[in-house]
Order: C-alpha cells, then sequence, then structure tokens
C-alpha cells in the first residue's frame, strides 16, 4: 500500500492520523460515506496527500483493514484446543461487540457486497487472521489432541462464521454464552474428524 511506505516519523504520523479518521467515518457514515475530503479534515492533513497515498475510499479502507490485521493479538497458546478454541471465540467476540472495531468490520462487510476492492481488503485481513488462528489447531495436532490432518483453517472458520452470522444476518445479540458453546462444538467436530483433509 501507498500509503504504508516509508513507516517512520512524519509518515508514520500522518498515516495513523488517517487510518484514524478513516476508521470514524466508517463508523459514522459507512463505506459508502466514506470521503477523501472529510477524512483528511479529520485528520489534519492535506486533501493532496489523501488522494496521493490511498488514491481512494477503498484504498483508505484496504490500509486500514492492513493495519487492523497487524495490531491484532497473537494465537492464544493455552497449552490445549479446547482453551485455544474458547480464546479464538471470545477474542471474535470482543472484536465484534466491540462499538468501534464492530461497527467497522460490519461497514467494511457491508461495503465488500458490492465493492471488488472492499471485498479483496477483507479477504486480506481474514485470510491473516485465520493463518494466524490455525497454528493452534497444528499445535493440537502435534500434542495428539486432535486428528492428524485437520484443517487448521477450516477449525477457525467454524468458530468465527455463527458469531458473524448472529451480527450481521439475523441481528441477534452475540454473548459469552454463544461463544463459548460455539467452541465447544467445534472442538467435538474437530475431535470426530469432521476438519479432517480429504485425501486426494
Amino acid at each position: 500500500m501507498s500509503g504504508s511506505q516509508r513507516p517512520g516519523g512524519r509518515t508514520a504520523r500522518v498515516r495513523a492520523a488517517v487510518l484514524e479518521a478513516t476508521q470514524d467515518e466508517l463508523v459514522e457514515r459507512g463505506f459508502h460515506g466514506l470521503a477523501m475530503d472529510q477524512v483528511a479534515a479529520r485528520a489534519g492533513v492535506g486533501k493532496t496527500t489523501v488522494y496521493r497515498r490511498w488514491g481512494g475510499p477503498a484504498g483508505l479502507v484496504a490500509d486500514l483493514m492492513d493495519s487492523l490485521a497487524t495490531e491484532s493479538a497473537p494465537h492464544a497458546d493455552t497449552g490445549t484446543i479446547e482453551g485455544d478454541l474458547l480464546e479464538n471465540a471470545r477474542n471474535v467476540l470482543g472484536a465484534i461487540t466491540d462499538a468501534r472495531l464492530g461497527a467497522t468490520f460490519q461497514a467494511v462487510i457491508a461495503a465488500a457486497t458490492c465493492d471488488e476492492e472492499a471485498s479483496r481488503a477483507l479477504h486480506g485481513f481474514y485470510t491473516r487472521r485465520i493463518e494466524e488462528w490455525a497454528r493452534v489447531v497444528d499445535l493440537a495436532v502435534e500434542r495428539g489432541e486432535l486428528p492428524a490432518g485437520t484443517d487448521g483453517g477450516e477449525v477457525i472458520r467454524a468458530v468465527s462464521a455463527p458469531l458473524y452470522y448472529r451480527l450481521v444476518v439475523t441481528r441477534e445479540e452475540v454473548t459469552g454464552d454463544v461463544a463459548a458453546r460455539v467452541a465447544g462444538q467445534v472442538l467435538a467436530a474437530a475431535r470426530a474428524g469432521a476438519f479432517v483433509r480429504a485425501r486426494t
């Protein structure tokens, strides 16, 4: 991303201010209300700087999602797959129920349904997060807690999917009890071999 080049000094401060302003605007106005001029004014930087480095709203969103992925916490390491999947569910729950972060995700998810660049930005974010957390499944396989060949990415997707479904589709409350139940259900399925990769 052009907005992430030369990360030190003033460039880093400008990027941080612009991305914070971008997130504020997303939360308040959604993707389709995201205006470069408003972001520049909110960040206290020149419009030409924002246009030159990010090009347009999609560029801002892509860089924001890249930043959020970079800043996200690493995977848990509780010593058991049960504990790790529960922590994953709690991590997702914390993100989607956070007033600012949850609203950001909802805005980008909505944009991704009709904007290709927003879709790529969202895909890039979740690819990185799934790859990070899939490591807990690989560790569990090594410890003998899960069957050999278990697909870590699919396990992590299975934890996240019901929580996002409630958030975005059915608009149901997502609670700690729901997150814990989902983690337990995915663990039971994984132990039974439901996520073992098919042999080709």
